[in-house]
């Protein structure tokens, strides 16, 4: 086994799992307890700090200074059957586990017409861990993944109907990865395991409209930018044998994030009530293949990937009634993945979700935000898999969501 193939085998998919995972696989679309209670749909009326996020232009018509904070609990379930090659009637579910990505959003007008925010938030992550000694140790046993973006903003309201806006996206990313690594040219008394670590940076830039030609009606249009991440990091085993001369050392690769757009419609069809019906566009074409570069011996292996561009539907409404708003939500999120390159790092397939939420106004200035999601995977079955992974099965994968937002205006 050459330095290259077993970089390549470690490493395409540490960085494979990096992209999947902003992929439709664990894309993070909550962030915020009110949009996450109406399915995400919320471009067309962007009326809290979260605006920042699903559409800058919408701080224009903010005309408080206010904070908006608040964490989500995230509860993923997969199991796995198979694999079809051996036995496939036999389960391996993931071990439990729970994440918290959070939000924090400041808003201030600067004039009556220029608002100025910056927020911060994880639009990706979470992960998966196996099980030791599973059937899909070589190719992961555990995977985790943080993103951190820090996003100023600015918008002005050109008319009282009339808002545009524009942000800076400073990201910040980490990935561990761990598998056992396969060696078939040497009897070992024990597979070894393999540990990576690699951390990313980039900028990026996100731009939205907002125009209310009626008192009843609202379109909203927002684009976030493709992010190039340059991300660096290192490799261990253990045990390290010597007789194998395993390398450690340095690997970089650059990394670009997909560009997303929110197109959508807010309609007041009668006091107290709001419908929004939202498309969101991600741009996943444009990650066809992956190249690494090693520092050990500077050379590079290129992995194909062929993603597919997608999209999600969303739907919500809100309904107030003196200090209490009700919501609910649906939203459809499409796979960009194709079958035959699903694999145990983070099995995808398209998902069908529907929240509720409760929103109360404790004073004049202080509200809170509570929202519930539950969100079903369509069963994935994983045929004819890319020589990479040979790993055919059936996947069923399903989360639990709930969010808490606590906002104030000053």
């Amino acid at each position: 086994m050459t330095r290259v193939q077993l970089f390549a085998g470690v490493l395409t998919a540490t960085l494979f799992l990096a992209n999947h995972t902003l992929a439709g696989g664990f894309q993070l679309n909550e962030h915020g307890a009110r949009a996450m209670a109406q399915g995400g749909a919320f471009a067309a009326r962007a009326s809290d700090g979260s605006a920042i996020y699903f559409n800058p232009a919408g701080l224009g018509f903010q005309s408080d200074a206010s904070v908006y904070a608040g964490i989500t609990t995230i509860s993923p379930t997969i199991s796995f059957y198979g694999p079809v090659e051996s036995d496939p009637g036999v389960k391996t579910s993931m071990v439990s586990q729970t994440f918290t990505p959070f939000n924090v959003y400041l808003v201030a007008p600067v004039t009556d017409r220029l608002v100025v925010g910056i927020g911060a938030y994880n639009p990706f992550g979470l992960g998966t861990e196996w099980p030791n000694g599973w059937a899909g140790r070589f190719l992961t046993t555990k995977v985790d993944l943080k993103t951190y973006f820090v996003t100023p903003t600015a918008s002005y309201r050109l008319t009282d109907q009339l808002s545009i806006g524009a942000g800076l996206n400073y990201v910040m990313g980490s990935v561990m990865l761990g598998q056992d690594l396969a060696v078939s040219s040497v009897d070992l008394p024990t597979s070894p395991h393999v540990s990576v670590s690699m951390h990313a940076t980039g900028v990026g830039y996100n731009v939205g409209l907002l125009y209310k030609p009626l008192d009843v009606l609202s379109v909203g249009a927002s684009y976030r930018g493709s992010v190039k991440l340059d991300a660096k990091g290192n490799v261990s085993f253990n045990p390290d044998y010597a007789a194998l001369a395993l390398p450690t050392g340095g690997v970089n690769t650059t990394i670009k994030l997909p560009a997303t757009g929110f197109v959508g419609v807010a309609w007041t069809p009668m006091k107290d009530l709001q419908v929004e019906a939202d498309y969101q566009f991600i741009g996943w074409s444009s990650y066809d293949q992956l190249t690494l570069h090693f520092a050990a011996d500077n050379s590079e292996t290129v992995a194909p990937k062929n993603y597919q561009d997608t999209y999600m539907l969303r739907v919500g409404g809100e309904y107030t009634m003196d200090a209490f708003h009700f919501r609910a939500g649906y939203v459809y999120d499409h796979s960009p993945v194709k079958t035959e390159y699903v694999d145990p790092l983070l099995p995808d397939a398209n998902r069908n979700g529907v929240s509720l939420g409760l929103g109360y106004d404790i004073t004049s200035h202080l509200s809170v935000d509570a929202a519930y999601f539950y969100l079903k995977f369509d069963q994935r079955v994983a045929v004819n898999t890319i020589p990479q992974t040979s790993f055919d099965g059936t996947y069923t994968s399903h989360a639990h969501l709930a969010s808490v937002d606590f906002g104030y205006r000053f």
